[in-house]
């Protein structure tokens, strides 16, 4: 769809709820008037991108009530990108309207307003957990998420690394030595394919393990 194609339906939307609407008004692709109310501003695009929401911003200049209108979306892909976008429009104040190819349906999908976060109190628990956790500062910011060193990596690694030095243990000996609380599960789990098991609540260092002794250096 061209821009210009997403106006007739933006249009006739408009105008079924009472609304005056003309195009290319100033900087505005699309401006509605109803009575005494303050003008409905519409930006036109075939496709989000940062200069729409630019577009957006600056016409709040003008009127709380921009909306940005673009084609419908399509498959996963699609609508996930879409969902993304509603949440930064949401932040913005900015509404956002789709219009379907076949038909010219609009759907409002976000009204203009004002956006007062919503805390998640279990994201901001688990944040602060690692944080607490991890020993040192391992990683840089900015990082690749390859070998990223996260507190359970640097956990599993001092169970690796009393391995290598007492051999076979018992997950409570483990503990012990090293402090990890959670050592008979890092071992059980073997997420990394350190460990093997040797008898029942007995775990050994396996050769991967040995590997990443050599190469790691856990962090003080």
């Amino acid at each position: 769809m061209r821009e210009t194609d997403l106006y007739a339906p933006i249009k006739a939307f408009l105008e079924a709820q009472g609304y005056a609407v003309k195009g290319e008004i100033g900087p505005a692709d699309v401006v509605a008037v109803r009575n005494d109310e303050p003008p409905v501003i519409v930006e036109l695009k075939t496709g989000f991108s940062l200069a729409l929401v630019h577009q957006g911003i600056d016409r709040q200049a003008v009127t709380p009530h921009v909306y940005v209108a673009v084609p419908d979306v399509a498959g996963k892909r699609g609508w996930s990108a879409l969902k993304a976008n509603l949440k930064l429009a949401r932040r913005l104040g900015l509404g956002v309207l789709t219009v379907r190819g076949s038909d010219g349906l609009v759907t409002v999908h976000c009204d203009p307003g004002p956006f007062q976060p919503r805390l998640q109190k279990k994201p901001r628990e688990r944040l602060l957990r690692e944080f607490a956790s991890r020993r040192g500062d391992p990683t840089q910011g900015g990082a690749t998420r390859i070998g990223l060193v996260t507190a359970y990596r640097q956990d599993a690694l001092a169970v690796a690394e009393h391995l290598a030095q007492a051999g076979p243990c018992k997950g409570s000996a483990v503990k012990a030595a090293t402090g990890v609380a959670r050592a008979t599960t890092i071992m059980r789990d073997n997420h990394y394919g350190w460990f093997a098991k040797v008898e029942k609540g007995v775990y050994a260092l396996s050769e991967t393990g040995r590997e990443a002794c050599e190469t790691c250096v856990s962090p003080e």
